[in-house]
């Protein structure tokens, strides 16, 4: 039987997602949107590219939820833009309610499916698919500290002109400007950063990874990142679907953990077929964990907006 996952958003990341998916050949793959016609003929095209490309799985389109009937993943996607000068705060409300049409349908037509959430404000429109899902907190995941550690590794390889393979890097926290770089778990080939760069440097980079999205915007002007982060959902998704267990930094449901309650806030666990399977608490020192403190505190400021106003 192969495995089947759902992709809520047929834009630029959930395209793309369906791409490596199939190109990955990981399972059979539903778009769905609610603009007519886009998942269709998105699903079509990426479908006419496999005798090309070599894969062979089923790629179509939707705009209901009873094609995605039995996944084993759905990745959400869907939801309003980032545009230049706008916070993820600003998306916060638009995208709660894009969030929670799509998980109470995920929820009717594949009951035992694991959520990966990627819309943004992310931590937020994790914790919004929690509620709204009622599945056991480790079939919720939120896509982030994936996508900030492959930023904080592109810019440090680049810095010291080495292979991003050899470079090893923990961010943690919230998916914003609060996000937590740990330095000090970050390294080389086992060469921990400070012995290779110095501290303005890591400041410099550190500052650029918090802001990684936001620049990209800038660039793009009317979009957000897309490549990077469907690369991050499906890394995730791979890790579920083939059981192998990497320890990937995500955002995950924290019950006392860090010293963080009823939260969703990005850290390092180990995701198989369960979802996630631990929870890593690492040792943090006093600043690394007031900075992490400080980001939930970020958190919790959304999900107070989002109750108040739901």
């Amino acid at each position: 039987m192969r495995k089947k996952v759902t992709v809520v958003g047929a834009g630029n990341v959930g395209a793309n997602c369906g791409l490596r998916i199939a190109e990955k050949e990981l399972a059979d793959v539903v778009l769905v949107d609610v603009i007519e016609g886009v998942p269709q003929g998105k699903g079509l095209d990426l479908a006419q590219s496999g005798p090309i490309q070599g894969y062979d799985v089923s790629l179509t389109g939707a705009n209901d939820y009873e094609p995605t009937a039995g996944s084993d993943i759905a990745i959400i996607t869907a939801g309003f833009p980032r545009k230049p000068g706008m916070s993820r705060d600003d998306l916060l409300m638009a995208n709660y309610e894009v969030v929670r049409a799509a998980t109470e349908q995920i929820v009717k037509y594949s009951p035992n499916c694991i959520l990966i959430v990627v819309t943004n404000p992310l931590d937020a429109m994790a914790q919004a698919a929690y509620r709204v899902s009622k599945f056991s907190k480790n079939r919720v995941i939120g896509m982030a500290g994936v996508l900030d550690s492959a930023r904080f590794r592109t810019f440090i390889a680049q810095e010291l002109q080495v292979s991003v393979d050899n470079v090893t890097a923990v961010v943690m926290g919230g998916h914003g400007d609060t996000m937590v770089p740990v330095v000090r778990l970050s390294n080389v080939a086992g060469i921990p950063l400070n012995e290779l760069m110095d501290q303005a440097t890591i400041d410099r980079i550190v500052n650029r990874t918090r802001n990684g999205g936001a620049e990209i915007v800038k660039y793009l002007k009317t979009g957000s990142a897309y490549y990077a982060p469907s690369a991050a959902a499906v890394e995730m998704a791979e890790s579920i679907l083939r059981d192998k267990k990497k320890v990937l930094p995500c955002a995950a449901y924290l019950e006392g953990e860090y010293g963080i309650d009823g939260l969703f806030v990005g850290v390092p666990v180990k995701l198989g077929a369960r979802g996630i399977e631990q929870i890593y608490q690492v040792k943090l020192t006093a600043e690394e964990n007031a900075m992490l403190q400080k980001s939930a505190a970020a958190v919790q400021e959304l999900i107070h907006v989002m109750k108040s106003k739901s």
